[in-house]
């Protein structure tokens, strides 16, 4: 503290003195006056902070008051609401990955307005159970013998695993040990399920021999992992379930009297439907083919590849869901009704031929660029109708999309996008006003000064509205004072 500027500490206001500032006196009922008086210590703390850090920083009431001011308010205002995803990153994480079909959101709409059937049976006049709702419905579009949901694809490999491999190994290969995202990781998973993992293989090659050798009677599965994120090229080999099928019915036959080795992948994005004639070669396997090429159990995400909300579903022999079913982990991470009002939604949609075109995420994996461009060309005239030509440059360009959360890694998904070349202003100063001052934030893509909208994943008519709109406020606002 030798070299703090004492001065400047005993400059800073009592709590209390700031509370009688205009700016802060209305806030004594709302919202109520502590949530005003913890505003104005977190303000005075930063700048305390700053002092015993060496900053000089200017000791202003009124700024202080203001600042304390801003950070109560936004207690009422919320922080979890929509966007327009104009950045081209289908199922981005960070925005709610897949957005809901209308069908999907009527449906949570329709539940939570009273009182639902979430476990009754009105059939039976009596107490039901919620994995019903779904579970039929899983089980006609994958070929699967039952099926169970849960609150994430994360939760669903914890729950497998501690079921079926507490205690004993899961033999994984090391090019499949994942991240899954904010540093989740399988490993650490296995730890927690108190699995104990065996690694077979390296890095870029793994094979069938490895797994072969590192079985013992202690081994309960042999476990397969979706790369996710990322994608190993070149000189690679990894092995495949209907391989991994028949080492595990050999072990099986050989010791029928112990308890059988199971197969269970962990296929992260679950795929519905072939995406091969969309996305070509860089298509994943769909859930129904791993059930069919020997998979004892089969887990994934329902809020990527399936376009619903978000959720851990789990496919496989009825025997092992029925186990499942009774983990004291399935009602910790049950869904609630509303997670399962919009995934039942969403998988009725998938009995329908054109479920493509019906799912918002697989609409837009699998449209044409030259309708992408189409709408692009309608955010374009809507922009120039309104902005004069001197304030910026407008241009359609190809681009590239990608579908994100880690579904289909490295595939370029062609598209088109509205670029803006700024004539006054500045594109990154633009991307902070839509983002942090419209009413409902815009993400775009900011690329060497110039700010780009992709139109696949913008929505609807109403969002082309929305991004003309915030567009246009950003320069009127502009005239007010310098952005240059």
């Amino acid at each position: 503290m030798a070299n703090v500027p004492t001065e400047l500490l005993r400059a800073l206001p009592q709590v209390e003195e700031v509370l009688q500032h205009p700016y802060l006196a209305p806030l004594e009922q709302a919202p109520p006056h502590r949530f005003a008086a913890d505003a104005v210590r977190s303000v005075i703390d930063r700048l305390r902070q700053r002092i015993i850090s060496g900053e000089r920083p200017e000791i202003d009431l009124e700024e202080i008051a203001y600042a304390a001011a801003v950070r109560a308010l936004s207690l009422g205002k919320p922080s979890l609401r929509r966007v327009v995803n104009a950045s081209g990153v289908v199922i981005h994480t960070n925005l709610g990955r897949s957005p809901l079909a209308p069908e999907a959101i009527a449906a949570v709409n329709d539940v939570i307005t009273g009182y639902s059937t979430l476990e009754y049976s009105v059939q039976n006049m009596a107490r039901g159970s919620r994995h019903n709702h779904c579970e039929r419905l899983i089980s006609a579009i994958t070929g699967a013998e039952a099926a169970i949901a849960v609150n994430n694809n994360a939760a669903a490999v914890m729950m497998v695993l501690n079921e079926f491999a507490r205690g004993r190994e899961a033999i994984v290969s090391r090019g499949e040990l994942i991240e899954i995202g904010g540093s989740f990781r399988i490993p650490d998973i296995m730890e927690q399920s108190n699995a104990r993992m065996v690694e077979v293989g390296a890095t870029n090659k793994t094979h069938l021999a490895d797994y072969e050798r590192a079985i013992t009677p202690d081994t309960a599965m042999l476990l397969k992992v979706h790369p996710s994120n990322f994608l190993i090229q070149g000189f690679t080999e990894s092995v495949g379930i209907a391989e991994l099928r028949r080492v595990a019915d050999s072990c099986n036959k050989a010791h029928a009297t112990g308890i059988p080795l199971m197969i269970y992948e962990d296929q992260g994005s679950g795929a519905f439907v072939d995406l091969t004639s969309a996305v070509g070669s860089r298509a994943e396997s769909t859930i129904a083919a791993s059930l069919k090429a020997g998979a004892d159990l089969v887990s994934f995400s329902g809020d990527k590849l399936l376009g619903g909300p978000q959720a851990g579903i789990i496919v496989g022999r009825k025997e092992y869901i029925d186990r499942l079913k009774k983990n004291p982990l399935a009602r910790a991470l049950r869904l609630d009704k509303m997670t399962l009002a919009a995934l039942e939604a969403t998988l009725r949609l998938y009995l329908s031929p054109d479920a493509t075109r019906r799912i918002p995420t697989l609409r837009m994996l699998t449209e044409s660029a030259d309708d992408v461009r189409k709408r692009v060309e309608t955010l374009r005239m809507k922009v120039a109708d309104r902005l004069p030509r001197s304030f910026a440059k407008l241009e359609i360009v190809p681009e590239i999309s990608r579908a994100g959360g880690g579904a289909l890694p490295m595939y370029d998904i062609p598209t088109y996008a509205l670029q803006m070349e700024f004539l006054q202003g500045t594109a990154q100063r633009c991307d902070e006003y839509l983002v942090r001052q419209c009413p409902i934030p815009i993400i775009a893509r900011l690329s060497k000064d110039r700010l780009l909208f992709d139109g696949r994943t913008i929505l609807s008519t109403e969002e082309v509205e929305i991004i003309a709109d915030g567009i246009c406020r950003y320069f009127a606002q502009m005239q007010g004072g310098s952005d240059e």
